[in-house]
């Protein structure tokens, strides 16, 4: 791809757009690890979810969404819109405990929860294991997108890429702390939504394709592997059960509640915890989740869609995509680099904004993904473990050697992976068996840190278990496998919470009171608390209102995209049936929203 000097000047505009503002954070966030980690805890609920959104829009995601596209037509989109679950529930029942609980860090949380050396065992652990390690896969598949979109449109190797992308990304991450990432993201977001809207209406309208209704109508007569409907919004749960079992089935029953993945962690967590802990009071936590679930769900996934659709009748096999791209390493050739290859037909000056977008989307994942493994490396393992007493500003320091780290780790990984969806399945496969543990550590005394431990071991070990038996070839279903290792971890688990040694009294009650968490599975330790029952079933804590909060939220979001779905299809009376479904869960959503909202503290720390 060529671009012209209208194309670089846009790009040009877009970068000094996107990076300028950081720039004058530097300064602040040099004065503490609060402020380079956590903005002062003072972030609005507007701009902790927008940087949500803008960190989960990365340069990997559409790739992702056109291969799973290809693969298992529009339905097996249901792999990550079963995190509604989760991310609703967040809103409801975990983002108002995450504020109170005043930690700078998720992981800190551990030892304001859990009592004694198993305590700081765990918290030691998993800021090595998420943020180095797990963290460093995340940022490689994003970066490896990175490489696969630069190799398409220049040419370029995927050393060639990271330099670049590297010198952008960790000067800024390393200069301008969370409050310039989160700047970063609010105006990248919005350039980003931009760039995909606009692949997705030149794609749609290619001679070959037709507009959108030439795009129903050509799909509506081609079937995909296994005689797959590309278009339909569910799965064909008569003719292909073993499709419908693991795109719809498994992920609405098991995987949403028991699966650990960064942006959709069970009870919140990583950088989702991150954004809720900046924020300036309990109330723009839960505005800031709710925000984010609806603009992730709703307003992104329908751009890539339409690319990705119209990728199947441009390129209708890899062998078609290798023939257009004959620069392209053989290697890199996969479903997902059919989305790079449809940007090839934008137009001059579209180009430059597609560029820009993409360059943005790699960077608010990436500066945040930086920022958040440098908290756990340097706040919770560094500060904690080695050196307890320096000064605020050497700690600054050790944040920005190790933003520097972080990023030469995971650029080495990105020579390892071949798609975006194959290390998407390693880090479910991996988390999987733990989500449970983290929704119920909330509501019962009884999880202790052994169980935390535990639950990392038993899932990891299952998980490497399955990887060894596959190499020998004995392959086990990827669904069977999920249960297998779910009933194992959370089996593992529980027998721990009751058999190991248990949280002690006094950090229960320092933890009950601090954070007030509501349920049965606290009744004991609210008696040793000495509050009242009356004092414990104020309106803040009313399980009922939460649970029809979670329900009509996720309602509201599903048939807010299946609405959409439905108009870009033109089919008329889905789009009344579901639009109205829509409007009548959204009214109640409001409502109760409104009732939470009302009664959720804005005392900030």
């Amino acid at each position: 791809m060529h671009l012209q000097i209208i194309d670089w000047l846009i790009i040009l505009f877009i970068l000094i757009l996107c990076f300028s503002p950081a720039l004058f954070f530097g300064k602040r966030a040099g004065k503490s690890t609060s402020e380079f980690f956590a903005s002062g805890r003072s972030v609005p609920w507007w701009l902790a979810g927008l940087s949500m959104v803008a960190t989960t829009f990365s340069s990997d995601t559409p790739n992702l969404v056109t291969d799973i596209v290809r693969r298992q037509g529009v339905a097996g989109n249901w792999v990550w819109w079963a995190f509604v679950l989760t991310g609703v529930a967040t809103v409801f029942f975990y983002a108002r405990l995450w504020r109170r609980s005043g930690v700078m860090t998720d992981l800190e949380f551990y030892e304001i929860r859990y009592s004694g050396r198993a305590a700081g065992i765990v918290r030691g652990f998993r800021s090595i294991y998420l943020g180095f390690f797990f963290n460093c896969m995340i940022m490689a598949t994003v970066n490896l997108a990175a490489c696969k979109i630069a190799a398409v449109l220049f040419g370029l190797d995927r050393w060639q890429t990271l330099l670049c992308v590297g010198l952008l990304n960790v000067v800024f991450a390393a200069h301008s702390g969370l409050w310039g990432v989160l700047v970063i993201d609010m105006i990248q977001f919005f350039i980003k939504m931009t760039a995909v809207i606009a692949a997705a209406y030149f794609a749609v309208n290619l001679p070959q394709v037709g507009g959108l209704s030439g795009l129903v109508a050509k799909l509506s007569t081609m079937k995909g592997p296994g005689g797959i409907n590309y278009l339909n919004f569910l799965p064909d749960f008569t003719n292909n059960w073993d499709i419908a079992l693991a795109v719809f089935i498994m992920p609405i029953a098991v995987q949403w509640w028991s699966v650990w993945y960064p942006g959709a962690e069970p009870g919140g967590g990583s950088y989702i915890a991150q954004r809720m802990l900046a924020s300036k009071s309990e109330k723009d936590a839960l505005g800031a989740v709710l925000f984010f679930n609806v603009a992730h769900y709703v307003l992104r996934p329908w751009p890539w869609i339409l690319v990705g659709l119209a990728s199947i009748i441009v390129y209708p096999n890899l062998t078609d995509i290798q023939q257009a791209l004959p620069h392209i390493d053989p290697k890199l050739i996969g479903h997902d680099i059919a989305y790079p290859a449809m940007l090839k037909f934008l137009p001059v000056g579209f180009i430059g904004i597609m560029v820009g977008g993409l360059i943005a989307a790699n960077s608010s994942t990436i500066l945040t993904h930086l920022n958040w493994g440098a908290s756990y490396l340097i706040h919770d393992f560094y500060r904690r473990f080695m050196k307890k007493d320096a000064t605020e500003s050497h700690y600054v320091l050790m944040g920005r050697i190790a933003t520097i780290i972080l990023f030469v780790a995971s650029s080495v990984l990105v020579f390892f992976l071949d798609s975006a969806k194959d290390a998407f399945d390693i880090i479910l496969q991996i988390g999987a068996g733990t989500g449970l543990l983290y929704l119920v550590r909330w509501f019962w005394w009884r999880i202790n840190a052994w169980s935390e431990i535990v639950a990392m071991i038993s899932s990891f070990a299952i998980s490497v278990f399955f990887l060894i038996i596959s190499k020998n070839g004995i392959h086990v279903s990827s669904h069977i496998a999920l249960m297998i290792t779910v009933a194992f971890t959370t089996i593992c688990w529980v027998l721990t919470a009751y058999l190991a040694p248990q949280t002690d009294e006094k950090t229960l009650v320092s933890f009950y009171r601090r954070v007030k968490p509501f349920g049965p599975g606290w009744e004991k330790v609210r008696i040793l608390a000495g509050i009242s029952a009356e004092e414990a079933k104020d309106s803040s804590r009313n399980i009922p209102l939460a649970l029809l909060g979670w329900f009509f939220g996720c309602v509201t979001i599903w048939s807010a995209l299946f609405t959409v779905g439905a108009y870009l299809y033109g089919n008329t009376r889905m789009t009344i049936i579901i639009g109205l479904t829509f409007i009548l869960s959204a009214s109640a959503l409001i409502k109760i929203f409104n009732q939470v909202w009302n009664t959720a503290s804005s005392v900030t720390e």
